[in-house]
């Protein structure tokens, strides 16, 4: 990374993606699975794809696409039912990995991570080169690969991850971050999901260079608190910090369907990826949530919501499950269509691992 970009020093910014990792975790345990199609999750009607090997992937099936819909396109797809608590014994090892590196470690989920190295405990300067030994050495404990983005900020590095996956890495500099950006479709970038790529799609908006021309008060009129946001990225601009160590006071994350929902199959089906993302966040960060909150939002913009609240942290993502079907069954049948829905954690805790990495590994 260069230093010669203004008078103040860019950050060293290392996004760390693990490739298909709950199915590459399956395909290393089982030795029948590689080579082969396979998803983790449920087969069954109501199930979500919660990962996709790079053979299911040439089918085109993908994470959080319904079971039904990933058996369609693939015929001889193999479903594997997930094992959390070996993805989290294995996300530990590479926490731990990371910790030789810099204390500087924001987790956003069991299979990925930012990290700051601008300041290293191995005194390395050049970010690339230790994004590269980071990869190797993962390998090396886990038989893994992971792929990485390096930058001068979050957004960048998170964009760079992607470029050369799978088991690669891309660096974006200061010098060319912004023509980057530029170049982008809206809809590839993190951060803007389907339902506001399409609404920027019908403001004009398809590429990061039209983003650009918008101004701040467009943007913020729009688009309300994400606007300053994306006025920033469009820009390669992105201050937010690699925050380490950091209990939120909640977690969520929600969906806006392509089409109204009216029956509780494909609502529950809908939830599924939010529930594991949410989940995965507390199971990374070693985080329990006591409060679970579900958010419906109706075709005509008015919302509810539904929380409930048990005595001690949930202990596994089936709790989860269970609570926001409690949630979700007694808005059926809806007074109108559905067109959103999200699940949050609140009331939220630090958890300490009560078993070694290596010792739940060899369970």
């Amino acid at each position: 990374m260069t230093n010669d970009e203004g008078s103040e020093r860019p950050r060293k910014i290392v996004h760390v993606d693990m490739d298909a990792f709950y199915a590459s975790v399956e395909q290393r345990d089982n030795p029948e699975l590689r080579g082969l199609p396979v998803v983790v999750g449920y087969p069954a009607a109501r199930g979500v794809v919660a990962a996709a090997s790079y053979e299911a992937r040439k089918f085109g099936v993908h994470s959080a696409m319904p079971s039904v819909t990933a058996k369609r396109k693939c015929p001889d797809l193999i479903f594997v039912r997930p094992r959390f608590d070996v993805y989290k014994a294995v996300s530990l090892q590479i926490r731990a990995i990371f910790a030789e590196y810099t204390p500087m470690i924001e987790p956003l989920s069991l299979d990925e991570a930012y990290l700051d190295v601008t300041e290293n405990l191995k005194g390395m300067e050049i970010a690339t080169e230790i994004a590269a030994e980071i990869r190797a050495k993962i390998k090396q404990v886990t038989g893994l690969n992971a792929s990485a983005g390096i930058s001068y900020n979050k957004f960048l590095a998170k964009m760079a991850s992607d470029l050369n996956k799978p088991n690669g890495q891309a660096v974006i500099t200061p010098k060319n971050g912004p023509a980057f950006v530029e170049a982008l479709p809206v809809n590839k970038f993190h951060g803007v999901g389907p339902a506001t790529a399409e609404k920027m799609h019908r403001l004009g908006i398809e590429t990061g260079a039209d983003l650009k021309d918008k101004t701040l008060e467009f943007l913020v009129e729009h688009f309300g608190k994400s606007g300053p946001y994306f006025y920033g990225i469009a820009r390669g601009i992105d201050n937010r910090q690699v925050k380490p160590d950091r209990v939120r006071r909640s977690v969520g994350a929600e969906d806006t369907f392509s089409e109204d929902i009216h029956s509780f199959e494909p609502a529950r089906k809908g939830l599924q990826p939010l529930i594991e993302k949410v989940w995965g966040y507390c199971e990374a960060n070693e985080i329990g949530a006591k409060t679970v909150t579900l958010k419906v939002k109706y075709a005509d913009f008015s919302q509810i919501t539904r929380s409930k609240t048990v005595a001690a942290p949930l202990p596994a993502i089936t709790d989860l499950e269970e609570v926001v079907d409690l949630l979700l069954a007694p808005i059926f049948p809806p007074r109108k269509g559905i067109r959103l829905l999200g699940v949050t954690l609140s009331s939220l805790e630090r958890q300490t691992s009560e078993v070694a990495p290596q010792l739940r590994l060899a369970l």
